[in-house]
């Protein structure tokens, strides 16, 4: 049951991106061009995105516990470390240049457009060099305990 629901789940959320057209990169450099060929709606459709999570949080947190779980798995790390600001500046950096993150790119490969085929392939091997340079510890600091 916890399986059907993730697949609805991420069949509507992809099914979000398609119909409020995120999945084309075309339409977030246009929000992210202030000088040029500004288009707002990306501001709408993250306004929408904001206003149903924040009805959904204050729905899920009155429950003990989540419907297929025995308890909430909630990060307790509040820190703003260098691995994360890192990270922050890296997925904004790709998003300006690509105009895709992932779940818009995921969801815009069945079109085979090229920028899709070269970013998938691109973040796959970002998030294998990330994760072994993390296994590694490649990324901390010299001296830092993580």
């Amino acid at each position: 049951m916890r399986m059907a629901f993730g697949f609805l789940s991420g069949l509507v959320f992809g099914l979000g991106l398609l119909i409020s057209g995120m999945s084309d990169p075309a339409k977030v450099l246009n929000f992210l061009d202030l000088a040029g060929t500004w288009d707002p709606s990306l501001a709408f459709v993250m306004g929408g995105a904001t206003v149903t999570a924040f009805i959904g949080y204050q729905l899920v947190w009155r429950r003990k516990a989540p419907a297929f779980e025995a308890s909430f798995d909630v990060p307790t790390s509040t820190r703003i470390d260098r691995p994360l600001i890192l990270g922050a500046a890296l997925f904004g950096t790709g998003w300006g240049i690509g105009g895709f993150c992932p779940g818009p790119a995921w969801t815009a490969l069945p079109l085979l457009a090229p920028g899709t085929l070269v970013f998938l392939p691109a973040m796959l091997a970002g998030l294998w060099i990330g994760a072994r340079g993390k296994s590694l510890n490649i990324f901390a600091r010299k001296g830092a305990t993580q």
